[in-house]
């Protein structure tokens, strides 16, 4: 997720200033971001060597790290916020890393494709998995291991005892706050411990 409208609206919920975790950082886009136009400090942790590279690049800290080996070499409370941007849909241990997130993060936020998006929901009921602009690949090449909706995560939340501070869809750059379950490819959660 890198267009510019769809980052700004993401970091428009960091808060200024604050110590980021970025988890799955990319290529570094939106870390960088937070630093030139938020004020924020904070590393990204990443993966891909190639995104590694993009990220020196633009002179965002980052820590090469499988997340799926977990968050212990950072401490309760760390970061103002972690963030996990196109992040949980790929993970094995994604309520895991959830819990991970609120412990290291006073607050966290999450976006991830929305699965009961209408163009997905009419795939399905065609037949077919959906192949969208925001789930571009057949179901037999994905990256993601995990697909959720909107309302699949706030019942995550509520079950690891996380208090969602703000919830909206994302579509084309938008944010869609009337049905975003139904009306929006991305869906974005901001959290903390409840």
């Amino acid at each position: 997720m890198s267009d510019t409208a769809t980052l700004a609206s993401i970091a428009r919920l960091v808060p200024e200033g604050s110590r980021v975790l970025d988890l799955g950082c990319g290529d570094g886009a939106l870390l960088d971001l937070l630093q030139r136009e938020r004020g924020c400090t904070g590393y990204g942790v990443e993966i891909s060597d190639a995104n590694l590279h993009a990220c020196v690049k633009r002179g965002v800290n980052v820590i090469q790290l499988n997340l799926d080996e977990g968050l212990s070499m950072f401490e309760d409370d760390g970061f103002d916020v972690v963030l996990q941007i196109d992040t949980l849909q790929h993970l094995r241990n994604a309520e895991t890393m959830l819990r991970e997130t609120a412990r290291v993060g006073k607050l966290g936020i999450v976006a991830f494709p929305n699965f009961a998006h209408w163009p997905n929901r009419l795939s399905i009921l065609r037949g077919r998995m959906p192949v969208t602009k925001r789930l571009p690949y057949q179901w037999y090449d994905t990256p993601n291991i995990r697909v959720g909706t909107f309302k699949d995560f706030e019942v995550l939340a509520t079950r690891n005892r996380l208090a969602i501070l703000d919830a909206f869809g994302l579509q084309e750059g938008r944010e869609r706050r009337v049905l975003p379950n139904l009306m929006a490819g991305t869906a974005v959660f901001k959290f903390e411990r409840g």
